[in-house]
Parts: structure tokens; C-alpha cells; sequence
């Protein structure tokens, strides 16, 4: 039997890289025992990568069981295919979309990818290594199987020129879309004027998707002062939250008015508060201050990631997701709201060939950062700690 290790959540604050089973081509059954999974594939990782949803599980912020196996943003060579796959062969490198989808359910067949019906018996949606996400076993690790191949995966064509552009590529996996998605949802167009809160990778990518789409000015918002370089250095502008002044001022500081066309929360439930609440956590901070902000009858985009369970909250109703909403101003202001996961496989196609047609640079605007497998832990430390990378492992050593 071939070796496999993987990234494991061992409680806390901290992960450790561990031998973990190698993939099988079977699922196992709710009521325990597996059956066969004729139409999954194993995959041999060329690039899996850190990502601030995993970030929230590490710091103890979630019900994630300590073992599980971390990973849902994969991109990977096709090493075995299980006999119902019909389209992707032995050899094809892949994107993984980190939605799980059956693409037979009412929402796959409706582009809801996101919410397939019939991957996790607990609710909607699942992902690779995620809590509460069906179970499904991550993929920061060597090998990973991957269900529904033939609907899941995108394939790369010509596999030397995704090889070139992997550290683009591999974003297709989610932040790229996640963040381009947040920017379609707000409404962003050619000229819009538009505020990102929060200046991770998924913010920072969805300001460049925002500059794909054609808008005049971009504005991201942080307190971070090397992530806020970051969305600098490719053109955006960017507000100090730290700052006394408030949201409204700054913008108005940039662009003469107080209010922006449309805003993306790129931050989600672990918010922390402007000004001289900077680093007090509060978590419906981020919602509040965007509906002050967007204009009467903007949009607000919702990619950041709010929880239903989260034992760090600040209070009882924090700990359930219910947070402490200004709706009665969204409603006032007739604006638009968009959560929940990003339909990876509704945008990941047309990204992929925006990147290998130079269009867009996710890497470059996210500050992709190559690392090896038994690294991971240290890049896990160091992204809890604000540096304004993204961590991509490979387990293999393929990227040159």
C-alpha cells in the first residue's frame, strides 16, 4: 500500500503533518461501513492550499473534531479513476472545485453547486476537510479522492501551460471565485465604485476580480498595514480601520462622497472593531458598516464566512451565529444581501482561461508563497499572524 500524509487539526492553535491512510475509491455510509465509489478518482496533489476557513477551524473557532484532515482547495494529477468515470483519464491535471457536488440533485442541476443536496447528511453543502461539511477528507496531503469526478473536475488542456501559470490556477480551487463571486454578487461593473472589507486572500482576490469586471475604483479596507500594502501594490485603494475616523469619512477622504456603489464582506464572523475598537471582536461589525456605507439601493456581497457554531463567540448569541444586525437600515436603504458559498463551478472556467490569457494575475494580487508539506504548520502560524500571503503547498515538489 502506497504512504500518504496529510495536515491534521489536533486542537486549538494547532495542526501537525501526519501518515494518514491512502485514498480508496469507496464512501463510507452513514450508518457506518462503505460501498464503492465508482465514479471518484485519486488524485496525486500538485498544489493544496492555505485558506482563512481553515484558519477559523484551527484557532478553535468552530466544532472541527480534533484528527480531522484539513484541505479543501486542491489541484491535482488524476493517478486512478474508478470505472464509471467516463470524460477525465489517468494523467489529466484537475481543478478541484471545494464544493462536493453529486451535479444530479435539484440544486446541482441549477448551478447550486454549493448546496448539493445529497453529499452531507447533516444539511446542505459539503466540502474536503471541513467541519460540518459531510465528513469528506481533506486534501493538504499527498493523495485525496475526489467523488463525482466527471462533473466536479476541471480538466487543464494543455498541461505545460497550467503547470507555468500554477500558481494562478490553483486559486481556481475557491479564493479566485469566492472572491469573484462576491464582486458579481454586489453587482460590480464597468465603473462601479466599490469598498472590500477585509484585505485577506479572498479579499484581495476578489479586488482583482473587481478589476476584471471593470471597476473605476477599488477600495479595501484593513487593519493590517502589510495586507493593506498588498492591495496597494496592484492598484487599490486602501483605508486604515485602525484609524479614528470613521468608514464613512475615509471613503469620503478618497472618492468626495461618504457612500460607495456596492461592498463585499471579505471578513466574516471573527470582525474586529474600527477606530479605537480596533481588536475588540465584534462580530457583526463588518455587516453593520457596510450598510451605513452602500449606497440606497446597492448591494452588499456576503463571501466572508459566518458560522452556526462557534465556541470562541463573544457571547451566548455569538456562539450561535446570531449576531447583532442593523437590518432595519439594509431594509431602509433597499439593499441587497448575498450569502452562503461560492458556486465555484459557475465561474471556474471562464477564470481559468482569464488567467491563461493574461487577463487577470490572482497570484501576484494575493502573494501566492510556495511551501513544502512538512512547512505547513509554520504557514499556518504565519498566516494567523496577518502576512499578507497566500500559502500554497506542494506535497510533491512540482512547482519550479
Amino acid at each position: 500500500m502506497a504512504s500518504n500524509r496529510g495536515v491534521v487539526y489536533m486542537g486549538p492553535g494547532k495542526v501537525e503533518v501526519q501518515t494518514i491512510d491512502f485514498p480508496k475509491l469507496e464512501l463510507d455510509l452513514p450508518g457506518g461501513g462503505v460501498r464503492p465509489c465508482q465514479h471518484g478518482v485519486i488524485l496525486r496533489i500538485v498544489a493544496t492550499n492555505i485558506c482563512g476557513s481553515d484558519q477559523h477551524m484551527v484557532r478553535g473557532r468552530t466544532t472541527a473534531p480534533i484528527g480531522l484532515v484539513l484541505g479543501h482547495e486542491i489541484t491535482g494529477e488524476v493517478i486512478e479513476c474508478g470505472r464509471d468515470v467516463e470524460f477525465i483519464k489517468k494523467g489529466d491535471l484537475v481543478s478541484v472545485p471545494f464544493n462536493i457536488a453529486c451535479g444530479r440533485c435539484k440544486n446541482c442541476k441549477s448551478g447550486k453547486t454549493g448546496i448539493c443536496l445529497n453529499v452531507n447528511p447533516a444539511r446542505p453543502g459539503a466540502a474536503y476537510g471541513y467541519v460540518d461539511m459531510g465528513g469528506w477528507i481533506g486534501g493538504q496531503a499527498e493523495y485525496v479522492m475526489v467523488p463525482y469526478a466527471d462533473f466536479n473536475l476541471l480538466k487543464f488542456q494543455d498541461r505545460d501551460r497550467a503547470m507555468s501559470k500554477i500558481g494562478d490556477l490553483t486559486l481556481l480551487s475557491d479564493i479566485f471565485p469566492t472572491g469573484y463571486h462576491g464582486a458579481v454578487t454586489a453587482g460590480v461593473g464597468p465603473g462601479s465604485i466599490v469598498y472590500i472589507a477585509g484585505a485577506g486572500p479572498v479579499g484581495l482576490a476578489c479586488a482583482a476580480s473587481c478589476q476584471l469586471l471593470g471597476a473605476a475604483c477599488v477600495i479595501v479596507g484593513d487593519m493590517i498595514d502589510e495586507r493593506l500594502a498588498q492591495a496597494k501594490s496592484f492598484g487599490c485603494e486602501v483605508i486604515d480601520l485602525k484609524k479614528n475616523a470613521t468608514l464613512g469619512e475615509q471613503i469620503a477622504q478618497i472618492i468626495g462622497i461618504p457612500e460607495v456603489d456596492c461592498a463585499v464582506d471579505c471578513v466574516g464572523f471573527e470582525a474586529r472593531g474600527h477606530g479605537s475598537e480596533a481588536g475588540v471582536e465584534r462580530p457583526a461589525t463588518v455587516l453593520n458598516s457596510l450598510m451605513e456605507v452602500t449606497e440606497a439601493g446597492g448591494a452588499i456581497g456576503i463571501p466572508g464566512l459566518y458560522v452556526t457554531g462557534d465556541p470562541g463567540g463573544v457571547d451566548a448569541n455569538a456562539k450561535i451565529g446570531m449576531l447583532g444586525i442593523r437590518i432595519g437600515l439594509g431594509w431602509a436603504k433597499s439593499h441587497t444581501f448575498c450569502t452562503g458559498q461560492c458556486p465555484v463551478m459557475k465561474y471556474h472556467r471562464n477564470l481559468m482561461n482569464a488567467i491563461l490569457y493574461e487577463k487577470v494575475k490572482p497570484a501576484k494580487a494575493v502573494g501566492v508563497t510556495v511551501i513544502s508539506l512538512d512547512d505547513a504548520p509554520k504557514g499556518y502560524h504565519d498566516f494567523d499572524r496577518g502576512a499578507a500571503r497566500k500559502f500554497v503547498i506542494d506535497p510533491h515538489k512540482l512547482i519550479h
